[in-house]
């Protein structure tokens, strides 16, 4: 298969690559999976976005269910209550 993550892992080239990966605790087998990037706006700014860790964490374990290597990551996000502190 010719999946954007093997870039990353397949070859002896790309060893440092794996290496990076196992100290992050994956294993083989999820290494050689397909990556899958797991966008979620959970931050603990404001009361809005800090039960959005859930959803990322069922995006994972559906991920994982259907043979892939699940990757979250953190995007930009709007809450209400960032502006409360510059108001007077």
């Amino acid at each position: 298969m010719r999946l954007p993550s093997r870039h990353a892992t397949e070859g002896p080239e790309r060893a440092p690559h794996r290496s990076f990966y196992y100290a992050m605790g994956l294993t083989t087998e999820q290494i050689h999976q397909p990556f899958v990037g797991v966008a979620t706006c959970w931050n603990e700014a404001a009361p809005c976005n800090i039960s959005l860790d859930a959803p990322g964490a069922g995006g994972e374990k559906g991920v994982a269910s259907a043979a892939g290597t699940p990757r979250e990551f953190c995007t930009i996000t709007v809450t209400d209550a960032s502006p409360w502190a510059t108001r007077g």
